[in-house]
């Protein structure tokens, strides 16, 4: 068996094991009062400063200076179940438990320079994922397909910074630019070999670096009751620098590519009660197709992904009870990415989001937002190739398991206005 190629495989299966319970690895959890509408609408709602993260065009219809603090607690349930090979004469088993919980914080600050200008800043995620399968490791088969199982903690970090226009009484344009932080820890171990047998470490790494994007959006305000809003945010390729090491191959650096994201968003208040909202977003998954690596070695091509483009569609309402109280609810269908090739390390499908929310007005300036999702996914039938299998010369080396991705979010912040 190729050791260089096995080594590379398992690296980049790593970086990416895991769910954060959105289309690919991507988060959906950047405020409390966006969860309790499935985000429907977030783009152009701009009821509090958390709009930045969807749409920078939007922070020109803020006349006063705005804060939010967020934090979202994922409650991830991940089942990979019934794992084997050889047409089920080898079984390594079930991970019940197999994504850790989360805790993602966010803050927002949107400052009006003049009646046509206004600055942002913002700290959130789109990107995270976390998994441990290792256990299937340890199932007591004569060979493990180490290079598919593993612990993997994957965390960024998005810090942006914009600028809106406000152009004329409807029109309102704005861009920003993402400052990202990422950092991998992770490991790669087991039998890899029947006879005679060997315990290895395929992997073990410690990484994190830095990647540009940005941000381009604008808003159209029909009137005080309807408006209409749009953005693009413009992914980087993102890169991870540190020691990767297996035997005696070392790599320093590897290149992951992140999908551009483009949506779109109405409002509609259709009485002083009650207000409809809705997005459609496209994720252009299909762009994520090799994951690379660079160092003292030739660089090479560690993985191949034949993902697809993604939508989600997501539709909302709020309702004002009285002037303490405001409710919301969403639905949102988010279509999954994975195409012809399946993978454990990525258990992927559509999913559908049931969410409510409240804000209590503390005041006419100040208020603590609410929200809750429930996200369920579809069982998946996952087949993945195996280059430990492969590479121990069994005639099947194609892995079997079941997996499923269900969470519910929990989601609060405080929100004011100065």
């Amino acid at each position: 068996m190729n050791k260089r190629k096995l080594s590379l495989v398992a690296i980049s299966a790593s970086l990416l094991t895991g769910q954060s319970l959105a289309a690919g690895f991507q988060l959906n959890s950047q405020s409390a009062t966006g969860i309790g509408r499935a985000f429907s609408g977030d783009a152009v709602i701009a009821d509090n400063a958390s709009v930045l993260s969807r749409n920078p065009a939007a922070m020109a219809m803020f006349d006063r200076k705005a804060l939010s603090l967020g934090l979202t607690y994922a409650d991830v349930d991940v089942t990979i179940k019934d794992v084997s090979a050889l047409g089920g004469t080898i079984q390594y088993g079930s991970e019940p438990d197999a994504a850790d919980n989360k805790v993602i914080p966010n803050i927002y600050y949107i400052h009006p320079i003049n009646d046509s200008f206004a600055v942002g800043v913002g700290a959130f995620s789109n990107f995270g994922t976390g998994t441990d399968i290792s256990s299937m490791n340890n199932s007591g088969a004569s060979v493990t397909p180490v290079d598919l199982m593993g612990n993997t903690e994957v965390v960024t970090s998005n810090l942006n910074a914009s600028v809106s226009y406000r152009i004329n009484q409807q029109f309102s344009i704005g861009a920003g630019v993402d400052l990202i932080y990422g950092e991998g820890k992770l490991k790669r171990s087991g039998q890899i070999t029947p006879n005679p047998q060997s315990q290895a470490t395929l992997v073990d790494v410690d990484a994190d670096g830095w990647a540009l994007g940005g941000i381009v959006g604008a808003t159209y305000e029909i009137n005080d009751k309807n408006r209409l809003g749009m953005s693009y945010r413009i992914s980087p390729t993102f890169k991870a620098d540190g020691k990767v090491e297996y035997q005696t191959q070392n790599y320093d650096e590897i290149h992951i590519p992140l999908p551009n994201i483009f949506q779109i968003a109405g409002y509609h208040e259709l009485s002083p009660s009650w207000a409809i909202h809705y997005t459609a977003q496209h994720t252009s998954w299909g762009d994520f197709e090799h994951i690379t690596v660079t160092g003292s070695n030739p660089d090479a091509t560690v993985k191949s992904y034949q993902w697809k483009n993604s939508w989600l569609f997501s539709v909302g309402g709020t309702y004002t009870i009285n002037q303490n109280w405001t409710a919301r609810a969403g639905y949102m269908h988010d279509k999954g990415v994975v195409d012809e090739i399946s993978s454990l390390s990525i258990p992927d499908s559509d999913r559908n989001w049931y969410t409510a929310g409240a804000s209590y007005h503390l005041n006419k300036n100040s208020s603590i937002d609410f929200g809750i999702a429930l996200v369920r996914g579809k069982d998946v039938e996952v087949l993945e190739n195996s280059e430990v299998l492969e590479g121990a010369d069994l005639p099947i080396s194609t892995v079997v398991g079941h997996t499923r991705s269900d969470a519910i979010y929990y989601s609060m912040q405080y929100s004011h206005l100065f």
